[in-house]
C-alpha cells in the first residue's frame, strides 16, 4: 500500500517506494510549485494519467545523464554543423508543453494532461521551468522542457516534429548546462533515445545524495542563454565522441 498525501502531508521517505511497479511511492496531494519544487529536490516526480489521482514516483535505478558524458554520434555531429535550424531558450514553454502533449503513434491519451501543463506553465513564470526549443524556417521542429534546481536539470518530455529535433536541442541543452556548472541531467527512466546520448543508470540511494549535495550549490542562471553548438559542433567527422561511463521522458 501506498500513503495518501493530504496538502500539508510530508512524502514519505524513498525507501518505502514500491519495487512494481517501481518508484511508486504517493498518490494525492497537489501540483502547486511549493509541491513540486519539493517533490524534485527529494528524487520525486508525479505521473499520472488524465481522470487518475495525482501520483508520485521515484524509480530505483535512476536513468541520468553527466553533461561531460554526453555521446554525440557522427551524423548528429553533421546535423549539428548544418545552418539550416534555429535553437532558442525560453521563447515557446507553451508551445512544447502541447508539442510534448501530443499523442504519439500507437498512443490514444497523454499523461501531460491540461492540469500538468498549467502546473509547469506556472513553475515557467517563476523561473524554475525551462524550455529548450529547435525551430526551422521559422517553425517549433521540436524541443524539450524541466526543472532547473540547484545544479541538476530534471528533464521531463521532449518532442520532434522532424528527424533529429529533440536531440539537437537536447545536445545543446547538455552543453550549455555543463558550461554553466551543472552536475547532472534527470532522465527519470530508462529509455533508448536518452541511452543513445549517454545516459546511464545509477542506484537511487545515489541519486538522492547527489540532491542533497547539489542543493549546496548557486542556483541556475535566471536568464539562459544559449552558447551557439558551432563553437563545439566543429571537427573533423572521423572524430570519436567522448565515451560514456536521464529519462527525459518521450510522452
Amino acid at each position: 500500500m501506498i500513503p495518501w498525501l493530504g496538502a500539508h502531508d510530508p512524502f514519505p521517505p524513498l525507501g518505502q517506494a514500491l519495487t512494481e511497479p517501481n518508484g511508486l511511492l504517493a498518490a494525492g496531494a497537489d501540483l502547486s510549485p511549493e509541491r513540486l519544487v519539493d517533490a524534485y529536490s527529494r528524487g520525486i516526480f508525479p505521473w499520472f494519467n488524465a481522470g487518475d489521482p495525482i501520483l508520485w514516483w521515484s524509480p530505483d535505478p535512476r536513468m541520468v545523464l553527466y553533461p561531460a558524458e554526453l555521446r554525440v554520434s557522427r551524423s548528429l555531429r553533421k546535423t549539428l554543423r548544418k545552418p539550416r535550424y534555429e535553437v532558442r531558450c525560453d521563447t515557446a514553454f507553451h508551445q512544447v508543453m502541447l508539442g510534448c502533449a501530443a499523442p504519439r503513434a500507437g498512443q490514444s491519451s497523454t499523461w501531460i494532461t491540461p492540469r500538468m501543463v498549467r502546473a509547469y506553465s506556472r513553475l515557467h513564470e517563476l523561473g524554475i521551468a525551462h524550455s529548450v526549443e529547435t525551430w526551422v524556417d521559422g517553425q517549433l521542429a521540436g524541443g524539450l522542457y524541466g526543472l532547473a534546481l540547484g545544479t541538476v536539470f530534471f528533464g521531463e518530455s521532449m518532442f520532434s516534429r522532424l528527424p533529429d529535433a529533440s536531440k539537437i536541442a537536447f545536445v545543446h541543452l547538455a552543453k550549455n548546462l555543463e558550461r554553466w556548472g551543472f552536475e547532472l541531467i534527470d532522465c527519470q527512466m530508462s529509455t533508448h533515445h536518452l541511452a543513445s546520448l549517454g545516459a546511464r543508470e545509477i542506484p537511487r540511494a545515489e541519486f538522492a545524495r547527489q540532491l542533497r549535495a547539489s542543493a549546496t550549490h548557486p542556483p541556475a542562471p535566471a536568464d539562459w542563454r544559449l552558447a551557439p553548438a558551432a563553437v563545439w559542433a566543429s571537427g573533423p567527422d572521423a572524430a570519436e565522441p567522448r565515451a560514456a561511463q536521464p529519462h527525459v521522458r518521450e510522452a
